[in-house]
């Protein structure tokens, strides 16, 4: 959601007007969820002005399999039926498992299959990194 609001101030800056922010949890909609340990769910928030007939942009700080997002269409679909949908990834490391691709990218970051991006913000973390971790050295 940070990055979501970054995003949405940024455009507003240059565009005027006033972009509408929300929160998608997709953890129900997995296709790995007999796989990996249970988690909490967050919040849904979508505008009051609901997301039918609208320009959607999901935002996915790193875009690696494509499976997180082809779940967030999937909760999309519940929601609404928006006249289009893009999205928008801080980090594309590659390797995906599903035709999936972003409209528009901070950085492609090649990756090992074996290494991890890590994403860090500074409303969570107290700083902006980006750090590859893990695999072979």
């Amino acid at each position: 959601m940070f990055l979501a609001r970054r995003i949405a101030a940024a455009i507003e800056s240059i565009e005027g007007g006033t972009v509408s922010v929300g929160a998608l949890d997709v953890t129900l909609y997995r296709d790995d969820l007999r796989l990996r340990p249970t988690r909490a769910l967050e919040p849904t928030a979508i505008p009051t002005d609901g997301i039918d007939d609208k320009v959607v942009v999901l935002i996915d700080d790193v875009l690696f399999s494509g499976r997180t997002v082809r779940s967030a269409l999937d909760a999309l679909n519940d929601i609404g039926r928006p006249r289009a949908v893009q999205l928008a990834a801080l980090v594309d490391r590659g390797h995906r498992e599903l035709p999936i691709r972003a409209d528009y990218v901070g950085k492609n970051l090649p990756t090992a299959l074996a290494e991890q991006v890590r994403v860090r913000l500074v409303e969570f973390d107290d700083f902006d990194e980006v750090t590859i971790e893990g695999g072979a050295r």
